[in-house]
């Protein structure tokens, strides 16, 4: 049993190790291919990353990639598809917003509310996809691609002076109603800049994410639909039922995605909201392979990668290059988990059949003696 443990282990840190390397090599053939010293460059990103400054800036925004992959995988886990976590979390973000700046209440209170605003939101949202896959039979992918759009018109309708946006004192950019001091979440006082506190609230995020799917009657349930619903649902498992509720809580878990920006930075929703976080999730998700330790890894990864790049722009290599690795990182590691997965499989049958083998000839033994 401990050998079967230690082959699977090993066989879950190749996959990673050897998607990076194969990745980096792409990119350094890439590189070359376009007349630049590619060595140079990955030394000028590893430079540049491991500055304190950067360390605080990649944990900083690991933080809010983290949550993202974690909204991804939810569904992953299930095999649903959450293609809305983007739309999601932009409008749970936008209503938490305009709810917070509207009241102004004790910090113990302020916070909580505006948390639990903004995973009740997504949590609607992303309900709606899963509504109509048990009862409509739309695909999800389809459903929360196009929740995207409408949340986006939603978003555009409402943040508008008048309604729920306001000017800002140069009368250039709308955005809500700035919370209120007591709604700011503390941070760490780490120098030269802060490290944003609601990294505690990803950890705690991913504990829950670990102990609810590992551990509970429900997890086990949840991956059982994914692997096989006739299987699930032959064992009593209300299939429907499980689909709502893993959509309503990828959806609360998108909620969180814009809580560090919205806390923790911009204390406001505008313009300048950052984009794009829930599909970024998705590689993240695939690069962490929906457990919440790779999770991490793969946003600490995928932001070190993007503050690396900003360096690079300033010695003269071209920013999509940046785009270009973690493109070739994600495949890497989607080839490389899936012929992992298929070593291990022809290695277990290779088991089973030596172990037969011995066991046959063993029982003509003991005829033989007999």
């Amino acid at each position: 049993m401990k050998k079967i443990d230690k082959e699977r282990l090993l066989l879950g840190i190749a996959a990673p190790l050897l998607a990076v390397v194969a990745a980096f090599l792409i990119t350094a053939l890439v590189l070359a291919a376009t007349g630049k010293e590619p060595f140079s460059a990955f030394g000028i990103m590893f430079d540049y990353g491991v500055k304190s400054d950067s360390q605080v800036y990649i944990i900083n925004k690991a933080t809010t990639y983290y949550l993202a992959g974690l909204a991804v995988a939810i569904g992953f886990r299930m095999n649903l598809f959450n293609i809305g976590v983007d739309g999601q979390y932009r409008l749970a973000a936008f209503f938490a917003a305009a709810v917070g700046g509207a009241l102004t209440l004790p910090g113990i209170v302020q916070i909580p509310l505006i948390i639990i605003t903004a995973m009740i939101v997504g949590a609607m949202w992303a309900g709606i996809a899963g509504v109509l896959k048990t009862t409509r039979g739309v695909s999800e992918v389809v459903s929360t691609i196009m929740l995207n759009m409408i949340a986006t018109a939603i978003i555009g309708y409402l943040l508008q002076p008048g309604r729920l946006g306001h000017l800002d004192e140069a009368g250039t950019e709308v955005a809500t109603t700035p919370l209120p001091e007591s709604s700011h979440f503390f941070e760490f006082p780490t120098t030269p800049t802060p490290v944003i506190g609601f990294v505690v609230i990803a950890v705690l995020a991913g504990v829950a994410y670990w102990f609810a799917l590992s551990r509970t009657r429900f997890g086990f349930d949840l991956r059982t639909v994914g692997q096989s619903e006739t299987a699930a649902a032959a064992s009593g498992v209300n299939v429907k039922k499980m689909v709502v509720t893993s959509m309503l809580i990828s959806g609360a878990m998108a909620g969180l995605i814009g809580m560090p920006t919205l806390l923790n930075e911009s204390y406001e929703y505008g313009g300048g909201f950052p984009l794009g976080i829930g599909f970024t999730g998705i590689a993240i998700a695939l690069l962490g392979r929906n457990h919440p330790v790779g999770i991490a890894l793969g946003a600490i990864l995928w932001a070190f990668l993007e503050r690396g790049g900003q360096q690079l722009e300033f010695q003269d290599y071209d920013r999509e290059i940046v785009g270009v690795m973690q493109g070739v990182i994600v495949l890497c590691v989607v080839i490389a988990y899936e012929v992992v997965r298929r070593y291990g499989l022809k290695r277990q049958q290779r088991q089973v059949g030596e172990k037969l083998a011995a066991q046959a000839r063993s029982n003509d033994k003991t005829e033989v003696s007999a």
